[in-house]
């Protein structure tokens, strides 16, 4: 089981930051694939994300997950289909649930449909370790219960479950992967590396939430698309979950110290600000599971992918400025410009 010449791979999303680097990924690992590449382009899908893919080896719609006819038209011809589309910030998701739930629950419904309609061979669903809620101890595996705590974190264990059903109930061959915090080239900066990354740079205030102790697992975004090539090609896995991870747990001030670090800019520009509301104090996943059936590991260390990160932002002003003076400009304000500013660790 492998995508071989001329197979056609439906990439939901592709324009995003996940998404974009998958594709990339894919069509360097299997050059003689072609990517359908449906994606709606709201605020942080780009199409420009895709630029350098091979001529020929790309066919892009525009068209979103939740209109049954854009996916008829995206999902034609393909037996591979990878859904990373998705409402993905938990901030915006406390400000808009309903567009949460519309795109992470109903679009993951719409696409099931089709694809079990079609009769494809593989449907990879790509969720998040947030479903997993708070995990204070330990490490959460695959059986762990699912608690989420933000209306994000709950459209995306929805969409989880609901391409589990079909599987369980229509034998979509269905696979669920569970990632932890990714970071990389093309990552809209709402995201705490690339918006930490592009404030330095200027010179402005870095918005710690709270004490800034919140413990994350970071995963480079190249390791995560090889994982996901893995499992798409993996025989036999239908209708089980993997956990991804990069195996490296840093809290907030961490990583905020080594951006600093490798900016040369000082400590000063950091500020603590009021938390949001639910914030969770840590995630961890076990990806054990993963490495045992498909032999995959993380290669990238996060100091050097960190460091690697900070120097795509620094070479590709181009790309983040347009973003930062457009809709970017007004969310910012609305999430930091009236945060009170609280005491550190």
């Amino acid at each position: 089981m492998g995508v071989r010449n001329g197979h056609r791979v439906l990439v939901t999303g592709g324009a995003g930051f996940i998404g974009s680097n998958f594709v990339h990924h894919l069509l360097r690992e299997r050059p003689g694939a072609h990517v359908v590449v449906l994606d709606a382009l709201t605020y942080a899908g780009r199409r420009e994300n895709l630029d350098g893919v091979p001529e020929g080896s790309l066919t892009f719609v525009h068209g979103d997950i939740r209109d049954p006819g854009d996916v008829a038209r995206a999902m034609e011809g393909c037996d591979w289909v990878l859904n990373f589309a998705a409402e993905s910030h938990v901030d915006r998701s406390i400000e808009q649930p309903g567009e949460f739930i519309q795109t992470d629950v109903y679009g993951v419904f719409v696409l099931c449909e089709e694809a079990r309609r079609r009769g494809v061979k593989r449907f990879v669903q790509i969720s998040t370790d947030e479903v997993y809620g708070e995990v204070l101890e330990g490490h959460a595996d695959e059986s762990w219960p699912l608690e989420p705590r933000s209306p994000y974190a709950a459209s995306k264990a929805g969409g989880d479950r609901l391409a589990h059903a079909y599987w369980a109930t229509y034998g979509l061959p269905v696979v669920v992967t569970r990632c932890s915090n990714n970071y990389g080239p093309r990552q809209y900066p709402e995201k705490l590396v690339p918006l930490f990354v592009t404030n330095a740079i200027d010179d402005l205030p870095l918005p710690v939430y709270g004490h800034g102790r919140n413990r994350r697992d970071w995963l480079h975004v190249e390791d995560h698309c090889a994982a996901l090539l893995a499992l798409l090609e993996q025989p036999g896995i239908e209708g089980q979950t993997f956990n991804i991870g990069g195996g490296e747990e840093l809290d907030v001030l961490a990583v905020t110290a080594e951006i600093l670090r490798l900016l040369g800019k000082p400590a000063s520009l950091v500020r603590h600000v009021e938390d949001r509301p639910g914030h969770d104090r840590r995630y961890a996943v076990d990806a054990s599971k993963l490495t045992r059936v498909t032999g995959w590991r993380p290669r990238v260390r996060f100091a050097e992918g960190l460091r690697d990160t900070v120097d795509w932002y620094v070479k590709h002003e181009s790309w983040w400025r347009t973003i930062k003076s457009g809709e970017f400009r007004a969310y910012y304000e609305r999430m930091y410009g009236q945060r009170r500013v609280v005491g550190g660790a």
